[in-house]
């Protein structure tokens, strides 16, 4: 699943956390954001080395 997804899922659960009074789902919330923003920065360096590695193996 995309990271925007994951992240846009995270919101959802903290704003329903904090909106109930559970912070445990706020907090849990938080966490997949988290997760979902550290998916997407590896993703972002994964593509960025693909592309060095291409222009390094064409050169």
């Amino acid at each position: 699943m995309g990271s925007a997804v994951d992240k846009a899922r995270g919101r959802f659960k903290e704003l329903a956390g904090r909106f109930t009074g559970d912070k445990r789902l706020e907090a849990e919330g938080r966490t997949d954001q988290a997760k979902a923003k550290a998916r997407g920065a590896v993703r972002s360096l994964r593509e960025r080395a693909r592309g060095v590695m291409d222009s390094v193996g064409r050169s």
